[in-house]
C-alpha cells in the first residue's frame, strides 16, 4: 500500500467546481484534455480496481460495460434546465436483470465538494413490474423484520433516504423505510458521504470495497432474486 498512488487528485474536484461556474461548450471544449486526465481516467481506474471485489459479491452485478460509467453530458431534449453538463459523475455496478427494469446498483459518486458511495435503486415507470414490487415486496412480507434488521446493521454508519410520489411529484423522505412505506416507495438510497480528501488517499479503492460489502446486504435483500 505504501507504493500505491492515489487515483484521484485535488484537480478532479476543482474541475467540477470550475465547470459549475463555466457550464458551456466553449469552456468544456477548451478543457477536454483536463477532463480526460482529472476525471475520466481516474474514474476508469477506480472501476478497474473495484471490479474484482464486486464480482466476488455476486456474478449478476455488471462490472465491465458502457453502463458502468455515467456520462457528463445532460439530456436536455425535454428538460426545462438547459445546462449542458453535469457537475458530478458516477462509477456504477448495476445488477443485470435481463430486462429494462432497474435491479439496483452499487455506486461511487464524485462531485465538486463531496464523495458518496453505497446502494441505490429506482423502480422505473411501472412500479408493479419493478424489482421493488416483484422481488423485494414478497420478501418483506415473508420476513417482516428484514428492513428493521438492515437498519440495525447499517443505520449507524450509513445515511438512508427514499422517494415516494405525491400528486405525481417525487418526494424525498429521510430515514429508513418501514414495511408500511414499501408499497409507495419508488426509490431508495443507502450511502455514506466522504470528503474529497478521502478520495485522494491511496487506500480509497479498498475503502470503497469495504463499503460495497456493507451496501451489498441491502442490494441482496431487496434486489436479487435468489
Amino acid at each position: 500500500m505504501a507504493n500505491k498512488e492515489a487515483i484521484f487528485s485535488k484537480d478532479t474536484f476543482q474541475f467540477f467546481r470550475d465547470l459549475k461556474r463555466n457550464n458551456h461548450k466553449d469552456w468544456m471544449d477548451a478543457h477536454r484534455e483536463r477532463y480526460q486526465a482529472s476525471v475520466v481516467k481516474p474514474l476508469k481506474k477506480l472501476l478497474e480496481e473495484l471490479a474484482p471485489s464486486v464480482s466476488r459479491l455476486d456474478h449478476r452485478i455488471e462490472t465491465a460495460g458502457r453502463s458502468n460509467l455515467s456520462r457528463i453530458n445532460r439530456d436536455i431534449r425535454f428538460a426545462k434546465d438547459k445546462t449542458l453538463y453535469k457537475t458530478s459523475m458516477y462509477v456504477k455496478f448495476p445488477v443485470s436483470t435481463g430486462s429494462d427494469q432497474d435491479g439496483g446498483e452499487l455506486y461511487v459518486g464524485i462531485s465538486a465538494d463531496t464523495v458518496t458511495a453505497g446502494f441505490r435503486i429506482y423502480c422505473g415507470k411501472k412500479r408493479k413490474e419493478s424489482v421493488l414490487a416483484l422481488v423485494a415486496h414478497p420478501r418483506i412480507e415473508k420476513n417482516p423484520k428484514l428492513l428493521a434488521n438492515l437498519k440495525k446493521k447499517l443505520g449507524r454508519k450509513y445515511e438512508s433516504y427514499w422517494y415516494s410520489t405525491v400528486k405525481g411529484e417525487w418526494t424525498k423522505n429521510s430515514g429508513w423505510p418501514r414495511n408500511e412505506d414499501w408499497p409507495k416507495l419508488r426509490a431508495w438510497v443507502v450511502r455514506k458521504k466522504l470528503s474529497p480528501a478521502a478520495a485522494t488517499r491511496a487506500s480509497f479503492s479498498s475503502d470503497i470495497a469495504k463499503m460495497f460489502r456493507d451496501a451489498f446486504l441491502v442490494l441482496r435483500s431487496v434486489s436479487l432474486d435468489n
